[in-house]
């Protein structure tokens, strides 16, 4: 994978990871309820949902590819026009309302790791987004197996950064969205919409 390829999946990555989903709620909540060390279960159960997402999305662009790499281009334009809808639609959201469930028992770390990973595997905007996503950085001539390692690699360990952190000041970052979640969803929803519309214009 080049480099500059590389530098801009990051970006583009980091800008994905730190949006409103329910895996950084998931987070959020847990980490409000169980603290930062048990959340790490939920926090890797959603990491490993995201690499199974990307390696199905992935493999099933290649896949496609393998018949016709005109496929590649219209993915990229699909991808990227879904991408620019996904960010009108993040923008328009109302400001991020966290309701805390009922602390009824306390969790084993295999029931939140499953929890981390289903959020993460059965949200279907997520499977589509990954779709629109990942065709902007394939680069046909490579090895697809090794652009998946990066890119799967470079994703969950952004996300277990992210939502560490987000477990690790949930109680202060709880006021914070509800005050202002309204103008962080206009930024993250920028972020999609420049997205969307740049990345199909890349060689």
């Amino acid at each position: 994978m080049a480099l500059h390829t590389w530098l801009i999946y990051l970006a583009a990555a980091i800008g994905l990871s730190l949006s409103p989903g329910p895996n950084g709620l998931l987070a959020l909540t847990h980490g409000a309820l169980h603290g930062r060390r048990m959340t790490l279960w939920t926090i890797f159960g959603g990491s490993f949902g995201f690499v199974a997402v990307i390696a199905l999305s992935m493999f099933g662009i290649g896949a496609l590819l393998q018949t016709s790499l005109v496929w590649l281009t219209v993915l990229k334009w699909l991808g990227g026009a879904y991408l620019v809808w996904l960010g009108i639609q993040v923008w328009r959201a109302p400001a991020l309302g966290v309701e805390l469930m009922a602390l009824s028992s306390e969790r084993g770390g295999w029931s939140l790791f499953r929890q981390g990973a289903l959020s993460a595997m059965t949200n279907p905007k997520g499977i589509l987004f990954f779709a629109a996503f990942l065709p902007q950085f394939i680069d046909p001539a490579r090895s697809l197996v090794m652009q998946f390692l990066i890119m799967a690699g470079t994703f969950a360990g952004i996300e277990v950064i992210t939502e560490f952190v987000i477990a690790s000041t949930a109680h202060r970052i709880r006021p914070w969205l509800e005050r202002s979640g309204k103008r962080f969803n206009q930024a993250c929803g920028g972020i999609f919409i420049a997205i969307g519309a740049a990345l199909p214009l890349r060689a």
